[in-house]
């Protein structure tokens, strides 16, 4: 891994079983990813997109293989090493949100703060700074039914921002909003990239969302392929 290498993922392979059988998600596949990068995944339903993303974000294990990130080997961590990694590493943008209905936008942003050892006046710095970068500083006492999609979404962006993560995994963060509150969001993944650096690596399954990325890996039958220009 060199210093220029954030993520390098080798011969990965995930299965399951279900009963009697066994289901081959991913079978050795290899993956980089430079520090810095806005990646995108596409790939059709069940190809392992997400799986990948869970792999590489500490959420699940591989069968075999090793994953290792910003030079740490994480595939053989125990699993409170691995949750402190996780939580100090990786910021996670999901498709449904995830947000606690009865916490208010900066409640619900400073969740990830409360596993660190910082003062709530700290907390409560980094928790304006992160809903200021995404535009909502003027929503953070809003409850999410009081907010838009569009906006839920951002707020789940800056939960998954608040604590300057390693590296920034959104899977298909724009699945449940229409083109204007997408385009949204996207704009604000690409200013992130940009403007702060975050290495990005989102799973979706929209070409027009795809398109926002600097590379497009195609993932089919545990099989990575990249994108012609």
């Amino acid at each position: 891994m060199t210093s220029e290498t954030l993520v390098e993922a080798s011969g990965l392979h995930k299965y399951f079983v279900r009963g009697s059988e066994r289901i081959d998600v991913l079978s050795g596949l290899d993956l980089t990813v430079r520090r810095g990068e806005f990646l995108a995944l596409m790939g059709p339903s069940g190809s392992g997109k997400s799986t990948l993303l869970h792999l590489i974000g500490g959420l699940d294990r591989p069968s075999a293989g090793a994953i290792a990130v910003d030079g740490q080997r994480i595939d053989g961590l125990s699993d409170s090493r691995l949750a402190d990694w996780r939580a100090r590493h990786v910021g996670f943008v999901f498709q449904m949100y995830n947000l606690l209905p009865a916490l208010t936008a900066e409640r619900n942003v400073e969740l990830p703060l409360l596993l660190a050892p910082l003062d709530r006046a700290r907390r409560k710095r980094q928790v304006a700074t992160a809903l200021a970068l995404v535009g909502l500083s003027d929503r953070a006492k809003h409850y999410p039914r009081q907010l838009s999609g569009g906006q839920e979404q951002r707020v789940g962006i800056a939960r998954a921002i608040v604590t300057d993560p390693t590296l920034l995994l959104c899977d298909e963060p724009t699945g449940d909003l229409d083109r204007k509150s997408g385009d949204e969001v996207l704009d604000l993944l690409q200013a992130l990239h940009r403007e702060q650096g975050k290495t990005i690596l989102m799973v979706t399954h929209d070409p027009h969302a795809a398109e926002r990325a600097e590379r497009i890996l195609h993932l089919d039958k545990g099989v990575l392929a990249e994108a012609a220009a």
